[in-house]
């Protein structure tokens, strides 16, 4: 008989808030499948280009973030306050924060290049 998965409860008070890159902090919570990310963007902060293997959905929960999704940004979109953001596998796309800004990201599966510090497109500030 197989043992049931374990179950984990944190409080974000909790988790330790890691600087990115001036602008950009952001906390992680990561099971075996996914990762959830408390993102806090001050205003101005831009996210570069890159695309991920990894499906994600994005919550704005204060402010605004204005992507631009496609291989050349071709489709633009501004998430606000209360809305969410469906970001498949494998598309490129870049953010900016029109003002202070939090947003909680969920990844299927988890980001390794964020667990692992190899996040270079987001650390040097190119995509």
């Amino acid at each position: 008989m197989t043992q049931p998965a374990r179950t984990t409860h944190v409080r974000w008070t909790d988790v330790p808030l890691e600087e990115v890159v001036p602008g950009i902090s952001r906390k992680l919570v990561t099971g075996d499948r996914m990762m959830m990310a408390q993102i806090f963007l001050k205003e101005g902060a831009v996210v570069p280009t890159h695309s991920h293997e990894n499906e994600q959905f994005t919550y704005v929960v204060e402010g605004a973030l204005h992507f631009w999704l496609g291989e050349d940004g071709e489709e633009e979109v501004v998430v606000r306050a209360g809305e969410v953001l469906h970001i498949p596998s494998g598309l490129p796309h870049r953010a900016q924060a029109l003002e202070d800004t939090v947003d909680l990201d969920v990844f299927s599966p988890p980001r390794q290049d964020w667990l692992d510090g190899t996040d270079d497109y987001l650390r040097s500030g190119s995509g």
